[in-house]
Parts: structure tokens; sequence; C-alpha cells
């Protein structure tokens, strides 16, 4: 008989699976200098076949949907369970300046909470060479702290009459590929540089007063400003607290007043239905999941056609990459070229 499973194949990993598949990479490390150098950059759920999804949502999954598998002589035959999920992992080696990538079979997950089994066994793992993965939190937050530290960086910003570092905000960037300087054997940022106002408002928006004509090259592999210069005094935008995109109370003015009231509701309720990931709607009834890279997936795209059933219309669909080019010619902008997860 059908019975329902804890993760569906297509559910996103769990913070338990996510602790059991960094802890499994890292026992796996060599040494323990190898395993204290690694850093966890993406851990996402291996998806699994075609097969495996329709053999989920036919007999473990509710609504059950045996219609899903294809007819054979004497019935499908039905395992007694789902193969084990799998975690892909990106993992950087700040002391070798190395990127790998793991697979790591799931074999056993419980929450922590209940005290039960955690296990997982390398599936592979393979170095790629000339390539950098995208920088991780710490990274930004080790940047900022060794820009703010150099002294030609503090002498650039008394210039502009900036001497509270609180106020300062590095945003590292990617180098991007422009030159072979550049080249993907060096993990390289070059910062770009706000300042907020003496405001202490918690909603500032910082990004409104730009600091112009420093270039900064830093080595995020060890964390040193390697290149830096101060090539020309551009003016702060003023402070103007209008720039905050707080509520009007908040900067001196007033909200309007001539929107009236607008009430959206549905006295009998949602006319959707979630079941964890499992949504249906009408006659449209599909799974949705997450990656660090496309945000929203949605999977298992299908339509109650009347007497033929289910149909399915697709099988995945997800935004890839987005790519925003800010299209200014003058340094830095013309390497300004955001991705929606690194370059």
């Amino acid at each position: 008989m059908p019975r329902a499973q804890t993760s569906h194949p297509l559910d996103p990993l769990s913070a338990a699976e996510i602790s059991v598949a960094v802890a499994t990479v890292r026992a796996a490390g060599a040494t323990p200098e190898v395993r204290d150098s690694m850093r966890f950059i993406e851990v996402v759920l291996v998806e699994p076949d075609k097969h495996v999804v329709a053999l989920a949502d036919a007999y473990f999954f509710p609504p059950f949907q045996p219609s899903l598998l294809p007819r054979t002589k004497g019935g499908p035959v039905i395992p007694s369970k789902l193969p084990p999920r799998k975690a892909r992992l990106v993992v950087y080696n700040k002391r070798s300046n190395e990127t790998s990538i793991w697979i790591v079979e799931l074999s056993e997950v419980h929450a922590a909470t209940r005290g039960g089994h955690h296990r997982g066994k390398v599936i592979s793992s393979k170095v790629v060479p000339n390539v950098q993965p995208p920088m991780d939190a710490m990274e930004y937050a080790e940047c900022e702290a060794v820009v703010k530290d150099f002294p030609p960086f503090r002498e650039a910003m008394k210039k502009r009459g900036i001497e509270d570092m609180d106020l300062v905000m590095v945003d590292p960037w990617c180098a991007g590929y422009h030159s072979s300087a550049d080249a993907p054997s060096r993990r390289l940022a070059k910062p770009l540089i706000f300042c907020r106002t003496e405001s202490d408002c918690p909603m500032e928006n910082g990004y409104a007063r730009p600091v112009e004509g420093i270039h900064v090259l830093v080595d995020m592999q060890n964390m040193v400003v390697i290149e830096f210069e101060d090539r020309k005094l551009v003016p702060l935008p003023p402070a103007d607290p209008l720039r905050n995109y707080t509520a009007g109370e908040t900067r001196g003015g007033v909200d309007r007043s001539d929107v009236k009231p607008l009430q959206i509701i549905q006295t009998e309720g949602p006319s959707f239905r979630i079941n964890g990931n499992f949504i249906a709607w009408q006659k449209w009834n599909f799974r949705i999941g997450f990656t660090p890279r496309e945000g929203l997936v949605i999977y298992s795209v299908a339509y109650i056609d009347g007497s033929r059933g289910r149909r399915p219309v697709a099988h995945r669909l997800s935004f890839v990459e987005m790519v925003v080019p800010y299209g200014d010619p003058n340094d830095p902008h013309y390497r300004k070229n955001a991705f929606d997860a690194g370059e």
C-alpha cells in the first residue's frame, strides 16, 4: 500500500540534511588543515530522475497518483522505499585556493532535536580548475574590515569629511574577468564604497551616498589590499532623508491621505490548497522548491483535463540566471554586471 515519506524527492534540503552533508564532507578532508580551510559556498539538492519523481507521486505522497507510472504487464513493481536523497556541495578551500564539487548521499537523517542518527556518504568529489565560486557572507565581512583598517583608505575618507568608519559601507564585488590580470587563478574583489549619514535610522538607505573616485583591489584568499588609489575627489551626495524610503512621519513629512482603503477578502478561504511543497489550485497542481541561483523553482506542473485525467505540462520551470549590466563606461561601473549568484 502507498505510504507517505518524510521528504519528497524534490523538497529542498532541510536544515538537518544540510548539516549532515557539510559534516560528511568536512570529515572527508585529508588533514585538519584542509578541513579547517573548507568554506561551504553552496549546498543544494541533487534533483532525482523523472522516474523517481513519478514513483514518489504515484505511491508515496498524497494525493497518490498511480496513473503517473507507465502501464506494464503484471503492474508496476513498487519498491518499499525511495532512493536516498543526495546533496551537491560547492566547497572553496581558502588554504589551497581550490574549488571542488562534492556529491553526498544522505543515507539517514533525522532532526537533531529528536536525537536521531546523522549519516552521509561521499559519492564523488572533484576539483574544478580555473574557477572561483561566489563569495560568502563571512568573506564580505572580512573584506570590509580589511579595507576600513587600511591607512590610505582612512586618509581618503578624511579628505571627503568622513572619519567615522561605522558609517562607511564596503560592498565587495567580484572583479569579473576583463583581462588576464583578473584570471580566476586569483580570488579578487573590487569593493564599492558608500557612506551613510549621521542619521541613526535603522532603515537608512546607505546606497544613496556612493563614495566615488577610489580604486581598491583586494586579494580575498589572503584578505589583503593589493592595490589602492585615490583617483578623483568626487563630492558626496548631500544627506537627504527622502532617499531612505521610510514612512512619511519618520522623514519629516506625512503619508498620503487621498488613497482610499483597499480590502481583498475571501470569506470562504483561498481557492488553493498547500500540503508541504505541493500546491493544488483549481485544475492545476505542482510542487515548488528553491535553489540559491534560481530562487523559486516550479516542478511537475500538471492540469486535470476532464476524462484525460492528469495531463503533464512541465517537469521543471525556473529562471536559471539573470544579469544586470550597469551600462556606464566609466570606472569602476563598466565592471558592474550583477548576477543572481556571482559571476
